[in-house]
């Protein structure tokens, strides 16, 4: 497949790079790292064994990429007013649109402007920082989940989903990636927001002094799922724990954010899913208080 990325940092980066050197023609939009890119190539470092790509297909504009089978969106949510400008050259009769962002509302305004039938979405579960601009440090994990948006898996969420396993990543075509998502929302709700809230701490502090916390908040997303009609059974929430002890001191890209002084994405992890509780009539005290914080800490920081 031809492959475009927009959004070429951590996740964009590994899973380009992944299906880059597993034989897909990958193309990169970049912005800062494009000297780097062009001039030293792409390195991951990783546990499971590094990677070098070099050369890769670097573009400044997504014209000089011209139309793809394959887009993936990997922007941050803050960004998405720019992808009005950056798909559209990207565009041939059957290009997809697969959208690897956090929190809730990107599938739908994908959808409204490209076309429904066009959009999928994906999880990625994977633990990841930039070293520079054209370098990633890969922690651990990587397991990557692919659904269609509204409807039921199709013979081409399996094609693309063969493409990533042949990457050596784990990956899994969902039934029902509306689900998937609330999922998702049970571990970056708590964890991504409390590691800002609580002043810039990684998730062993958040475990080992603001566990009752990220319990309730992993309670609230669980009941808001339900009565949209995704049901997650409780020992889910025993699963995530035990997911998060191993990670150490890992700090959740939102915290990463935060720290660097870039915008962070409170409305689509936050701010959407406590509109989508308010109109379900769940009450969510702990997400009220969360959300409040974040936008407070935005506005102290001129957001």
């Amino acid at each position: 497949m031809k492959i475009a990325i927009l959004g070429s940092g951590a996740i964009g980066l590994y899973y380009g790079a992944k299906l880059a050197a597993a034989g897909e023609e990958v193309h990169f939009l970049l912005r800062s790292g494009y000297d780097e890119a062009t001039r030293d190539g792409l390195h991951v470092f990783s546990p499971d064994g590094n990677l070098h790509l070099q050369p890769i297909h670097a573009a400044h504009d997504p014209a000089e990429i011209g139309p793809c089978d394959l887009v993936l969106i990997s922007l941050k949510t803050t960004q998405n007013h720019v992808l009005e400008e950056l798909i559209p050259p990207l565009l041939g009769d059957h290009t997809l649109l697969l959208t690897l962002q956090n929190g809730l509302g990107s599938d739908e305004a994908l959808a409204a402007r490209f076309g429904a039938e066009r959009v999928l979405g994906a999880l990625c579960f994977v633990c990841l920082t930039r070293r520079s601009p054209a370098q990633v440090d890969h922690f651990g994990h990587g397991t990557i989940s692919i659904g269609e948006f509204g409807r039921a898996p199709e013979p081409r969420t399996d094609l693309i989903a063969d493409a990533f396993r042949r990457t050596g990543i784990e990956t899994r075509v969902v039934e029902n990636l509306a689900a998937e998502r609330w999922k998702k929302l049970v571990w970056n709700i708590p964890f991504n927001g409390l590691a800002v809230a609580e002043g810039g701490v990684p998730v062993d502090v958040l475990l080992a002094r603001h566990l009752p916390a990220v319990k309730a908040l992993m309670q609230e997303t669980i009941a808001t799922a339900a009565a949209l009609g995704h049901s997650i059974r409780p020992h889910f929430i025993d699963l995530q724990i035990e997911h998060t002890e191993k990670m150490g001191a890992y700090q959740p890209s939102t915290l990463v954010d935060y720290l660097a002084g870039r915008e962070l994405e409170v409305d689509s992890i936050w701010g959407e899913p406590l509109r989508r509780a308010h109109a379900a009539g769940v009450p969510v005290p702990n997400l009220e208080n969360l959300h409040d914080r974040l936008v407070t800490i935005e506005k102290s920081r001129g957001r």
